[in-house]
């Protein structure tokens, strides 16, 4: 038996996806590329046309990832962005999904084998047999006026 120590899942930045990328086009102003993206890990004084937007999750039970994506200004508008090998959405929730699917689903339809091995039922009730209850008697019903 293993014992397991509880890790933490550790998160730092802006998560970014390939259909996020594609909504950035060129001549967009700041304002319109932090709504879809976020906003920058790194907007330093000394490269003011830059914008870096880093990603880096740690899971326990998922692979460790790490991206880089850098959006590049001219004069407030955007010039271009370099985003790399970035993961759909459903790519990105796939790979950190530490849940993991059955090996196999049951089928919800009996085979004609399983249908015959059942339990045949008790015969029916013939119409001359009405139900016997238990037996109860109550005493009479006092009307008031």
């Amino acid at each position: 038996e293993r014992s397991f120590i509880y890790q933490s899942e550790v998160v730092q930045g802006n998560v970014i996806t390939r259909e996020q990328a594609e909504r950035i086009k060129p001549g967009m102003s700041r304002d319109q590329v932090q709504d879809i993206l976020g906003s920058p890990m790194i907007a330093d004084i000394f490269h003011v046309d830059r914008w870096d937007y880093m990603f880096t999750i740690r899971r326990p039970g998922a692979a460790a990832q790490r991206r880089h994506v850098v959006v590049f200004f001219q004069a407030d508008y955007l010039k271009k962005i370099d985003a790399p090998d970035l993961p759909s959405e459903r790519e990105f929730v796939a790979s950190i999904d530490t849940v993991k699917a059955p090996k196999s689903i049951p089928s919800l339809v009996l085979s004609p084998e399983q249908i015959k091995a059942l339990r045949i039922p008790a015969a029916p009730v013939s119409e001359g047999q009405a139900p016997q209850g238990a037996h109860r008697t109550y005493p009479p019903f006092l009307e008031t006026e």
